[in-house]
């Protein structure tokens, strides 16, 4: 097996243990804790290391994943955020759930490759967080934005949201930077001396 089909077979197992990773979160609370009135999640964090270690395409079906979890999730376990709009309209509460999800491993990845070559130790740090935080800033501003077309009473939530915003927002950052960081340089170094010890065997 020569090294491009190695390194495909590496990023498709890689992606399949994000992708199962991600599903217990998902169908348990450690995904996605309920805590009144909203929800804090964890599922950022297999997507935003899947999009930085394994590329753009595993990224985002890690992020679809979590967008179709966030939907199960709207719809069996509802929050109070979420019920009014899931009322007046479930297909906003979907696009709303899938859409920022999708935008997590895009920014991630971008931010990473941004800063990888200069600095690539800050990278490993500034991407989950700016990952994490598309996911808060985008599924709570959408959630705003619906409540506002759908004619809902905005004005009684905006300051729930931004505090959920500020408080779940800025806990989900953390953990993503402390979590993702650490398995991204190891992860990367293991693959790293692998790939150069096939070279070392060639030669």
């Amino acid at each position: 097996m020569n090294s491009s089909n190695s390194s495909k077979v590496k990023t498709i197992a890689m992606t399949g243990m994000l992708a199962a990773v991600a599903l217990v979160l998902g169908l348990t609370n450690i995904g996605i804790i309920p805590i009144p009135p909203a929800n804090v999640t964890t599922m950022h964090i297999p997507v935003i290391i899947g999009a930085i270690l394994c590329g753009s395409k595993a990224g985002l079906l890690l992020g679809l994943l979590f967008g179709l979890t966030s939907v199960w999730k709207a719809f069996t376990a509802t929050s109070a955020l979420v019920a009014p709009l899931l009322s007046a309209s479930p297909v906003l509460v979907i696009i709303m759930s899938v859409a920022s999800r999708l935008m997590v491993p895009v920014i991630a990845r971008w931010v990473y490759m941004l800063l990888y070559k200069k600095k690539p130790t800050l990278a490993v740090v500034i991407a989950p967080i700016a990952g994490s935080l598309t996911n808060t800033i985008l599924y709570l501003g959408l959630m705003l934005l619906f409540y506002v077309v759908e004619g809902l009473d905005a004005s009684a939530v905006l300051s729930i949201i931004a505090g959920v915003g500020a408080l779940n927002g800025s806990c989900e950052a953390l953990a993503a930077a402390i979590i993702c960081g650490p398995i991204i340089i190891a992860v990367g170094k293991t693959l790293k001396k692998s790939t150069q010890n096939k070279d070392g065997l060639k030669g």
